[in-house]
């Protein structure tokens, strides 16, 4: 008999907050259950940035896409930190990654997100100020007149790690995320889920170790969170 088994609870997750999971369960709530943590989608067992990015690629994503994001829910659980590596990262994945499809307004608020954070990671690694990593270089120059406009926009300017961390990095991800939700493409849910999973692994690439808390385990019964919650 094989010791690798199909997980007894898999959860059919739904758009919005839910007051408890009698009423259904988005990603990030299901997370804070499985973590045994009070019900809540802002759980302290997750990065608030990467929690921030789950939540939206959630209520975002269509209803056959959710059920993929569910197999992601373990690997959130523990993962944080302090460093402000990650708020960069997951900001420079998630604008990197919509630039080339996004409407060519949001194309402009990305490609200072991405100016943005490759100045702030140079800033930290005292580095020369405009130097640009290869993928952010390659996405920047599908896009070359959102480039030239987020240059003459903001010449020189790095934020600092305070203001980009509350700021910044928040507004790339939720811009990204609808940028890819409304783009003119024909299915952005590969795109979104992408942009959760990439982060995911950035995020576990940064953060410290994951505290050893045991995860509650779900009953062994198939389980329906139908319905969609309240907005967010």
């Amino acid at each position: 008999m094989s010791m690798t088994r199909t997980p007894d609870l898999v959860p059919v997750l739904s758009r919005g907050r839910h007051r408890n999971p009698r009423r259904g369960a988005c990603f990030m709530e299901m997370a804070s259950y499985l973590a045994g943590e009070r019900w809540s989608d802002h759980p302290a067992c997750t990065h608030p940035l990467l929690a921030a990015t789950a939540r939206q690629v959630n209520d975002r994503i269509s209803d056959a896409g959710r059920a993929r994001l569910a197999a992601l829910i373990p690997s959130v659980i523990g993962l944080t930190g302090d460093d402000i590596r990650i708020e960069v990262g997951i900001a420079l994945h998630c604008a990197i990654t919509a630039l080339p499809v996004v409407a060519a307004e949001r194309q402009r608020g990305l490609a200072v997100a991405v100016l943005s954070a490759n100045r702030l990671t140079n800033a930290l690694d005292d580095r020369p100020e405009d130097r640009l990593d290869e993928a952010s270089r390659a996405a920047l120059a599908a896009v070359p007149h959102a480039w030239r406009w987020a240059r003459q926009f903001s010449p020189g300017f790095s934020p600092s790690a305070k203001a980009f961390r509350r700021y910044a990095a928040p507004a790339t991800v939720t811009g990204a995320v609808d940028g890819v939700a409304t783009a003119c493409i024909a299915d952005p849910d590969p795109m979104l889920y992408d942009l959760l999973a990439g982060s995911i692994e950035i995020t576990a690439a940064l953060a410290g170790p994951a505290p050893s808390r045991r995860p509650r385990v779900p009953a062994r019964r198939a389980v329906r969170l139908p319905g969609a919650g309240t907005r967010r």
